[in-house]
């Protein structure tokens, strides 16, 4: 009889290897973090499992100023604004819910639901008022694992974000949570399958393709981004770092501040851009 044969038991099933795996209790996150990347170097997790999983748990550890939309880029609508007007703007915008105010964008009364629109047919007798859903106001230091059960509760998709004096600082809605969980979300396309590497999004800033050629940034941004032996804006970043960087990691480089919308531990996907100065012409990475 072959002697190896005689000692090759049954192979252990998924369950088995992954309970054995976890048999080692952690002590804090990052050990059980390193299970997790254990297991996926063992092919228990998937990369996209692995990446929702720290998302997850990195949610308790996020606030809402976080990921908010800053005050500056938020689309509000004047109560007393025209229908007209009113009408104009959310088909630019293309936002499903819009912060209403009294002429004070401190002073947030309601929320407009763009869907809500469709019902109103004429100027005649039309008051916004009387259209407005209730605004739900929350803290810039909220947690985002205690923001999203309170949506799950309360079934409201977005809140107002207030400052310590009660000014508003912006707003988050429940995509933006999700976001850091599962992974960039849109609505329209997927962007990593779209031909295009630079794309402006709804709130003027741009995504970008990690795969990006640096001469193809460097002409779209009229700037002189370099680096040795890489040849991609993903490649740029990676050589900074000289890691992976995690979702919603922010690196400035080169007079742009570049924040991961997806990534995974082994590979880097999109980019959010932003541009720090006027002009980044000259800037080097190396």
């Amino acid at each position: 009889m072959d002697s190896s044969s005689s000692n090759s038991g049954p192979r252990p099933t998924f369950f088995e290897r992954l309970s054995s795996l976890l048999l080692r209790e952690p002590e804090d996150r990052e050990q059980l973090i390193q299970l997790l990347h254990s297991a996926f170097e063992r092919n228990l997790l998937d990369a996209d499992a692995l990446s929702i999983t720290e998302g997850a748990l990195s949610a308790s550890e996020t606030s809402v100023r976080d990921v908010m939309v800053p005050r500056a880029q938020m689309d509000t609508i004047d109560v007393d604004d025209p229908l007209g007007e009113i009408v104009a703007q959310v088909i630019q915008a293309a936002h499903s819910r819009f912060p209403v105010h009294d002429g004070n964008r401190d002073n947030v009364i309601g929320i407009l639901l763009a869907k809500d629109l469709l019902r109103m047919q004429t100027e005649e007798d039309f008051s916004l008022r009387d259209w407005l859903r209730p605004a739900v106001f929350i803290p810039e230091s909220k947690r985002l694992n205690v923001l999203l059960r309170e949506f799950r509760v309360s079934r409201n998709h977005m809140a107002v974000v207030v400052d310590e004096y009660g000014g508003v600082a912006g707003l988050v809605t429940i995509e933006d949570v999700l976001e850091q969980i599962v992974g960039d979300i849109e609505d329209e396309y997927d962007f990593d399958e779209a031909e295009d590497n630079i794309r402006l999004d709804q709130s003027g800033r741009y995504r970008v393709k990690a795969q990006t050629e640096i001469a193809d940034f460097n002409e779209a941004f009229s700037c002189a981004l370099e680096a040795e032996d890489v040849d991609t804006i993903g490649g740029l970043i990676l050589n900074h770092l000289g890691r992976v960087p995690k979702r919603n990691e922010a690196i400035e480089l080169g007079g742009f501040r570049f924040r991961v919308l997806r990534a995974d531990s082994r590979r880097l996907y999109t980019l959010l851009v932003e541009t720090l100065l006027p002009e980044s012409g000259g800037a080097s990475a190396e």
